[in-house]
């Protein structure tokens, strides 16, 4: 998807300067814990992608250490379908910038899809008795009935910018997160860009 072609360069440079970020807190005597100017504890809002959209939940564990779980419950509105999403961040800290994050992690996901809606190729439909609705499988084959929701699960991984709004309770962040996923017996690698708006407490 075009989004996550302009997105993805910007954010594999984002360790580079949050590394720098660090070496330059630690050489000077500063905090240099990874993901201590987060600003909040826990954020819930909503989630704007590519490939699905829905709720998000950010939670930092009590360790100071920058590390967070989220749950996306998303749904995939071009499979006709659904989405719950685990992830486990770690967030570091930009330059001296208060509030802005870069984080990176990895999780695992499970939905239900529509068979007939999930593949994006060139299949051909019609509508038979009833309104069931049939694949064309090939000519040699002719037609079978094609119209069922199947379990997916597969595996993620995150790359993310977050900014924590100054005296307000608002966090903005944007995130590339590619999944590989197995589905009804196919597989198959997608890239998933978003962005994201919550609210902190």
């Amino acid at each position: 998807m075009k989004t996550a072609h302009i997105l993805v360069p910007a954010l594999l440079l984002l360790p580079v300067l949050a590394a720098n970020a660090q070496s330059k807190k630690k050489s000077s005597g500063g905090n240099g814990g990874s993901g201590s100017g987060s600003g909040y504890k826990t954020g819930i809002g909503l989630r704007g992608g590519g490939w699905s959209s829905g709720l998000t939940l950010k939670h930092f564990l009590g360790s100071g250490k920058g590390v967070a779980i989220e749950g996306l419950l998303t749904t995939e509105y071009k499979a006709h379908g659904g989405r719950l999403t685990i992830l486990g961040e770690k967030h570091i800290g930009i330059a001296d910038a208060k509030g802005l994050q870069f984080y990176y992690g990895a999780g695992f996901h499970a939905g239900a899809y529509q068979s007939r809606y999930y593949f994006d190729d060139d299949r051909f439909y019609y509508n038979g008795r009833n309104g069931d609705v049939y694949f064309l499988k090939s000519n040699k084959y002719g037609y079978y009935y094609d119209d069922a929701t199947y379990l997916a699960i597969g595996a993620d991984l995150i790359l993310g910018l977050e900014y924590k709004l100054p005296d307000l309770p608002f966090v903005l962040g944007v995130d590339y997160k590619p999944f590989f996923e197995v589905f009804h017996g196919y597989t198959g690698f997608y890239n998933d860009a978003a962005v994201s708006l919550r609210f902190t407490f």
